[in-house]
């Protein structure tokens, strides 16, 4: 079992910028020492949920959704065993509930829907005010 957790959401200005956080833990071995897809999901009342940006722990290639590139950067700390989301230009479409998500896997080219993901955080609210 792997338990991510959540932090950093807020209120924040269009333009502004938010870093989130998610600390794993729980796997037989570190997270960071296993072979996992770690990426941040958001979702809005009504809609799916929908991949922002994934990255593989052994892979320091990521992959974003087009309409956060250039705005977005995911990042992860192994020793910390931590993956973050730094957030710049916020733009309103942003708001939505933030989640991270895990899954075991050897190949590095990990899935951008959610339904490839078997862990899940709790979620952290990001809103954005015009």
């Amino acid at each position: 079992q792997v338990r991510l957790v959540e932090s950093g959401g807020g209120s924040v200005q269009a333009g502004g910028s938010l870093t989130l956080s998610c600390a794993a833990s729980g796997y037989t071995i570190q997270v960071y020492d296993r072979s996992f897809c770690m990426a941040w999901f958001r979702q809005v009342p009504g809609k799916e949920r929908e991949g922002v940006a994934l990255i593989h722990t052994g892979d320091p290639e990521p992959w974003y959704a087009d309409d956060v590139k250039g705005r977005f950067a995911i990042s992860q700390d192994r020793a910390k065993n931590t993956l973050y989301l730094q957030m710049g230009g916020l733009k309103p479409d942003d708001t939505a509930m933030y989640f991270c998500a895990a899954y075991r896997s050897d190949s590095m080219t990990c899935g951008t829907l959610s339904g490839a993901y078997d862990y899940w955080g709790q979620g952290t609210q990001v809103t954005v005010s015009s």
